[in-house]
């Protein structure tokens, strides 16, 4: 069977995303007074950086061969965080009922507060939840909100603002929200213990879009 891009390689990683966070592309000026210009140069990028368990050998190999699919960050593979694969009020997706259909209703006037409809009656968002508007735009939830009876959520702030590409009726999803990332080069290490032959896998990625 052939191998298909973005590339699923972290559904079975036996491992943890130990950072996920926004890389912001901005310039910064210090002033003779003491004040600091920042301005942007464009929207912020999502960057990452994964460890595994310790791998015996024949997992080591396995593993080896199905991170050089990616090529050292020629080919996209879909990326989330670790820790956030169900909704903070929701461990391991228990009494979050149906979320399947959830759309963008509204975008504020400046980009950085939406609201869903579709969502399960009286469905909560934590500070710190991720969503996925759209395929493969990932923000993080910046207020706490709850949805109507009707499933339709309040306006509510998210980072990073949306981007241009992003529209009313979208997709939303809050189960495993990702983008698409690519290794950064040169980031893979398996270094083997000599004495044992098992190693940790660790590398970073950046979101590609």
């Amino acid at each position: 069977m052939a191998i298909t891009f973005p590339y699923d390689l972290l559904t079975e990683f036996p491992g943890w995303s130990t950072e996920f966070d926004l890389l912001w592309r901005q310039e910064q000026s210090r002033m003779a007074g003491g004040q600091t210009i920042v301005k942007d140069l464009g929207s912020p990028l999502w960057t990452a950086a994964f460890q595994s368990r310790l791998l015996k050998p024949n997992e080591l190999d396995r593993w080896r061969a199905r991170f050089k699919a990616l090529e050292n960050g020629l080919n996209q593979f879909r990326a989330w965080s670790k820790s956030r694969c169900y909704p903070i009020a929701y461990p391991g997706g228990v009494g979050i009922g149906t979320v399947s259909g959830l759309q963008l209703d509204t975008i504020a006037t400046s980009r950085k507060a939406i609201r869903i409809k579709n969502l399960p009656a009286g469905y909560t968002g934590r500070v710190g939840d991720y969503i996925e508007i759209g395929n493969g735009n990932l923000h993080q939830v910046i207020e706490d909100f709850t949805a109507s009876g009707a499933g339709l959520s309040p306006l509510f702030e998210i980072r990073p603002h949306l981007w241009p590409v992003t529209a009313i009726n979208d997709a939303v999803s809050v189960l495993r929200p990702a983008c698409l990332m690519t290794l950064v080069p040169g980031s893979f290490s398996s270094t083997a213990d000599i004495a044992t032959g098992r190693a940790v896998i660790a590398f970073q990625a950046m979101e590609s879009r």
